[in-house]
């Protein structure tokens, strides 16, 4: 069973799945929009929900989400079948596959939010979910000098490290990450 790659690529992919969306729904079903909890200094968890793509980036008009809906499943199954063709040709490491699974996984369990978390909630209808986003590290908070003012939020500080994501996006980060330091010579 592990001495296919297709099946460590899906093994990690669901292992990320499982842990996605565990602390989503826990965040969810556990925490109003808005609060945050003080673990550290450095690290929140503070629920937030984003409507469009990172950054909390939406593409506009009624049919806006349900364009990026198609679009991330366009993604996933073109990154699917590509994997796939990739395995029958040449034997891969490890890493490459794990980074493989982290972004698949990843991607997936976005995308089952947007999907079904409207209709699951009760809040919208299939295709038009909010991702659910919990992770918080600001690092710190500081004063910027006057031309660095457009960095700044708006009560005039700059925190290093404001983004609030979830499992979700730390695993398509770390495989991407790692598939560019390590990888890609594979793909030139």
């Amino acid at each position: 069973m592990l001495n296919n790659p297709l099946n460590k690529i899906f093994i990690i992919s669901g292992i990320v799945l499982l842990i996605d969306q565990a602390s989503k729904i826990l965040v969810k079903t556990n925490m109003y929009l808005g609060q945050e909890i003080y673990i550290f200094d450095w690290f929140r968890i503070f629920f937030i929900e984003n409507p469009g793509m990172a950054f909390g980036l939406a593409i506009p008009g009624i049919y806006g989400k349900l364009l990026l809906m198609i679009f991330r499943l366009c993604i996933v199954a073109y990154g699917l079948y590509y994997i796939r063709n990739l395995v029958k040709k040449s034997d891969l490491p490890n890493g490459l596959l794990m980074s493989f699974g982290l972004i698949l996984g990843g991607a997936i369990g976005n995308i089952i939010d947007g999907v079904f978390y409207g209709l699951i909630f009760g809040y919208d209808k299939l295709f038009y979910g909010r991702v659910v986003d919990m992770l918080s590290f600001p690092f710190f908070t500081t004063d910027l000098p006057n031309w660095l003012s457009f960095l700044e939020g708006s009560d005039g500080s700059f925190t290093f490290f404001a983004p609030i994501f979830n499992i979700a996006d730390s695993a398509i980060f770390i495989g991407l990450f790692s598939l560019l330091l390590f990888y890609r010579k594979r793909f030139q």
